[in-house]
């Protein structure tokens, strides 16, 4: 058996879910905001246990607040969003937080604690009140370090972390609580691109176990060489969704972005080219 980095490294992408796959998040004409005007403006998505669906578009498109409105940090003014066939609104606190772990955009980590403590953190939903860690939460705690492929740094703390190991370190705290669906906003944001490569990787092995996985990416390329499917959100509707190869067009891309660009072919695989206009 290789090491935890070995196991993960990405294999060939798969673009339909596996049989038996079923949608397990629906969002369906969603409007939220913050109380000064909707961000989401009538957004339909689904998300399936078993893929990487990477959620894209510019700024104030809606991405971060799809992720909250998931997540309950957002309100929502109309539309629904069932999870596993349940009402959002109507499963509990502790219960979201063991079926969704969440990967934030600001990847800052509490000061004074090791790296085996932030990672123990995820266990939260699942300990009681008053007993300590179970063999469980241990066993999920090792694996989490493991499949992040962090147990060297175990005793670090937090404040010694570079970014790419910070970063791992929050996917770590996030598959500790064993969670059917990953949310990730913007995870590969600020790292390099062996980084970058590093969490992708991470994250489809999830996948491939079974878990639902949405990833915020701004990076078109990587967007359209790391996920299953992708969603192009534009003012708070999705403009587009689908196989990566059949979204990322030079049309669609230009007329969202406001942006000119090309769309070439390597490998079958899209990759977006912009237009740079000398003097």
């Amino acid at each position: 058996m290789g090491s935890a980095r070995e196991r993960c490294r990405p294999t060939a992408r798969v673009r339909a879910p596996a049989p038996g796959c079923v949608v397990s998040v629906v969002v369906r004409r969603v409007r939220a905001g913050y109380g000064q005007g909707d961000v989401l403006r009538g957004l339909d998505l689904e998300l399936r246990r078993g893929e990487v669906l990477g959620v894209i578009g510019p700024n104030g498109a809606g991405k971060s607040t799809l992720v909250r409105v998931l997540t309950r940090l957002a309100g929502v003014t109309a539309g629904s969003v069932d999870i596993d066939g349940r009402p959002l609104a109507r499963i509990g606190r502790r219960q979201l937080a063991r079926l969704v772990a969440v990967v934030p955009q600001s990847g800052e980590l509490p000061a004074g604690f090791t790296v085996e403590e932030l990672v123990a953190m995820g266990r939260t939903p699942h300990t009681g009140l008053l007993g300590g860690p179970s063999p469980e939460d241990a066993e999920a705690v090792e694996a989490a370090l493991r499949k992040c492929d962090v147990t060297h740094l175990r005793g670090r703390p937090a404040g010694e972390l570079s970014g790419g190991e910070r970063q791992r370190v929050l996917l770590a705290r996030a598959l500790a609580q064993r969670p059917r669906y990953l949310l990730l906003d913007e995870p590969t944001n600020h790292l390099d691109l062996r980084y970058q490569l590093e969490v992708l990787a991470f994250i489809r092995a999830e996948a491939a176990g079974g878990v639902g996985a949405l990833v915020v990416l701004h990076d078109l390329n990587l967007a359209g060489r790391g996920c299953d499917r992708l969603a192009v959100l534009d003012r708070g509707r999705v403009a587009a969704a689908g196989d990566p190869a059949e979204v990322l067009t030079a049309p669609l891309v230009s007329r969202v972005y406001g942006a000119e660009v090309d769309v070439h072919r390597v490998g079958g695989e899209p990759l977006v080219v912009p237009r740079v206009t000398r003097a």
